[in-house]
């Protein structure tokens, strides 16, 4: 085993995404430090492209023309002929206009602030149920009880799927998304392969009933999948089943991720819990946005080049591979004040955690309504909570959250 590196530099150098130490799983952020510095376009082992300076990445979200999302050339070779190739070549993250346009289009009508609005009281009543029952364990898992517990139950909510038939989603979800880490072992091919395959059973089931008793497509996403746009092609069947799971995915991972992040970040700085639980609504909304900036639910994204490009001063050929380091330029200090720092007032803070350009997240606004209801009533009823074990990282990189988080709710 090679000896570790004793200097920056020595990090930047050695660094690859498919032979991370587990020191990285734990603390990311020097080692992003290190590349910024160093090499902030970074040519890897594989021959993809690692970019970690925030003025570097930006133009590649803007233009993507030259910056592709559709992954076939890339995930062909990754997962060959199975259900998780068929689906990540399908969801709506990971492809271009025109199948963009269309499909985001359906998803963000029903994601209007007028909708969002309208889903506050059942989010509230969702949350003050989670905590009076975390109230009677007094010790508590804060991902499981509370964190994973909200997304899945909005998600479910937009999707119609019954309340009884919920328990297996956060499982198939974690599956299929950790089949996007740098690294495919064949644990998580079999594990996302299962849960891609398990998921399509049972939305068929679903889309069958929806189809034969449509709802409300103001309020119902599946609905207005299946309608389509009055002027436009409707999905076919196969596009519409892996759009709902993608909807799952990313609403949940992302919003888990977050609020867990978060509850943790405030134990790590306590002086910053004392000014957000005194600091009313105004400094909750700011806060959200630090800790989308501090610590990013999703701390990778990738692209491929269409035509000859220059990016960080390197001229790169079609075809190119580039993975965005969403984490590491929300740390960038050419952006950031003080950007190791958790500044629950920062302004101003244009972060890039819920990407840019036309694949901003589509469901932002909602992610952050739950965030705020979340933490506000959370802290609200536990002021004092505190952490009660180790906590468990989710030991991904591309997604960076807690499997379990446990506290004790009162001292």
């Amino acid at each position: 085993m090679p000896p570790a590196p004793t200097t920056t530099r020595d990090i930047a150098a050695g660094f690859d995404l498919k032979a991370l130490p587990s020191a990285f799983y734990v603390d990311p952020f020097p080692y992003y430090k290190a590349l910024r510095e160093h090499e902030p376009a970074k040519r890897l082992p594989d021959g993809s492209w690692l970019l970690t300076r925030y003025d570097d990445i930006l133009p590649v979200y803007r233009d993507h023309k030259a910056f592709s999302s559709d992954k076939r050339k890339e995930f062909g070779p990754k997962f060959g002929p199975s259900p998780l190739l068929e689906h990540h070549t399908t969801s709506l993250i990971f492809n271009d206009p025109p199948l963009h346009t269309h499909v985001r289009r359906a998803i963000v009508g029903a994601l209007s602030q007028r909708h969002i609005a309208a889903m506050e009281p059942g989010l509230r009543n969702l949350v003050d149920r989670l905590l009076k029952a975390m109230e009677a364990k007094r010790e508590v898992d804060l991902i499981a009880d509370f964190a994973a517990a909200i997304p899945i139950g909005i998600i479910g909510n937009l999707l119609g799927i019954p309340e009884d038939e919920r328990s297996p989603l956060r499982d198939w979800s974690l599956a299929i998304l950790g089949a996007l880490e740098p690294v495919l072992t064949p644990e998580r091919a079999t594990a996302g392969n299962a849960a891609v395959s398990e998921f399509l059973a049972y939305l068929k089931l679903l889309v069958d009933e929806r189809r034969a008793r449509l709802r409300n497509p103001e309020v119902d996403v599946l609905t207005r999948l299946i309608l389509g746009e009055e002027d436009g092609e409707r999905l076919t069947e196969n596009q519409l089943l892996h759009q709902c799971i993608f909807l799952l995915n990313a609403g949940h991972e992302t919003t888990t991720n977050l609020i867990g992040n978060a509850l943790y970040a405030l134990t790590e700085w306590p002086e910053e819990k004392v000014k957000l639980t005194a600091g009313g609504e105004a400094l909750m909304e700011s806060a959200v946005e630090e800790f989308l900036r501090f610590e990013s639910p999703v701390q990778l994204g990738n692209r491929i080049t269409t035509q000859e490009v220059v990016v960080g001063g390197i001229r790169m050929p079609p075809d190119t591979r580039i993975n965005i380091c969403i984490g590491a330029a929300n740390r960038d200090p050419s952006q950031f004040e003080h950007p190791d720092r958790l500044d629950l007032a920062r302004q101003p803070n244009r972060h890039v955690a819920f990407a840019s350009g036309i694949h901003t997240c589509a469901g932002l606004n909602l992610a952050r309504l739950e965030t705020r209801v979340a933490l506000a009533r959370f802290l609200a009823r536990f002021p004092d909570y505190a952490l009660s074990g180790e906590p468990v990282r989710g030991g991904r990189a591309r997604f960076r959250g807690f499997l379990h988080l446990r506290a004790r709710l009162a001292p």
